[in-house]
Parts: structure tokens; sequence; C-alpha cells
């Protein structure tokens, strides 16, 4: 009854499903990354002059966060050897949200300036800017035919 109450991601699927079996079907059939579907909660953002990205990695140490730009795609990935269990003398633990391991994620975001991509981990948050390669107006130019 603890963990009915405490489970505050039950869905349409685990209240027409009473059988165990099905409980957790729905999350994990269309869940992309069902362990890591919690972490790496980002917001991007778009300017005409760069991309702005902010990813939500709580608990985490710098060093243990690794953030790479290769063929239009920029990749974080990050790891968390282990956290402090809070749970009682007989192991008792209605709920634990938190995730160790290692999980990363993927951006596409095409034409950056990789020498300009800067970023800043402060408080949890992760914060990317990316600046687009500028438009170069000399490089294209009408071309006569003889």
């Amino acid at each position: 009854m603890a963990n009915e109450l405490m489970d505050r991601r039950q869905d349409w699927l685990d209240s027409l499903v009473g059988d165990d079996f099905f409980k957790n079907f729905g999350k994990q059939f269309f869940a992309m990354s069902p362990e890591t579907d919690n972490l790496l909660k980002t917001d991007v953002k778009e300017t005409d002059k760069d991309y702005q990205l902010t990813v939500d990695l709580p608990g985490l140490n710098k060093q243990d966060i690794h953030v790479d730009y290769q063929n239009n795609t920029l990749k974080i990935s990050a790891k968390r050897d282990s956290f402090n269990d809070h749970s009682d003398s007989e192991g008792n633990l209605i709920q634990s949200e938190r995730h160790y391991g290692r999980f990363s994620r993927q951006y596409y975001l095409p034409e950056v300036d990789r020498q300009g991509i800067s970023a800043k981990y402060e408080d949890g948050v992760l914060q990317l800017v990316l600046p687009k390669i500028a438009e170069d107006t000399q490089s294209t130019s009408q071309i006569e035919i003889q």
C-alpha cells in the first residue's frame, strides 16, 4: 500500500491492468532508455548566432562529466559511482529514484564552430553555448558563363 501511495509515476496503463506482469509494461515499452529516462533533462534554445543548452546533472562532480562535439552531434556523458542508501537497519526502502552508473545523451546540432564552444558546470547545472559557423558572404559569388 505504501509503495502505491509513493508512486508518482503511475500512468493510464497501470490503472487499467491489475496484473503485475503488465504493471510497468507501458513505461518500459515506450521509454527510449528506461534506466535513464529521468536523467539529463535538457533545455535547448536556438538563436541566429548559437545553440544554448542547459542540462540538469545534480549530484555529479565536474570531472565525471564528458562533453564532445563531432560530426554535427553533441554528446554528453557522465558517471556516478554510487550514492548513500537511506534504507533503515532492516533494509527497508519504500522508493528510490536516484540513479548511479554511466549515462549519456546526444543532440544533433549542425554547423557549429567547434573552437568557440564553451561549457560551465555550477550547482548541478551544465550550461553550454555552441556558436554557429558564421556565413561567409564572399564565399559565393555569381560567375558569368562565356
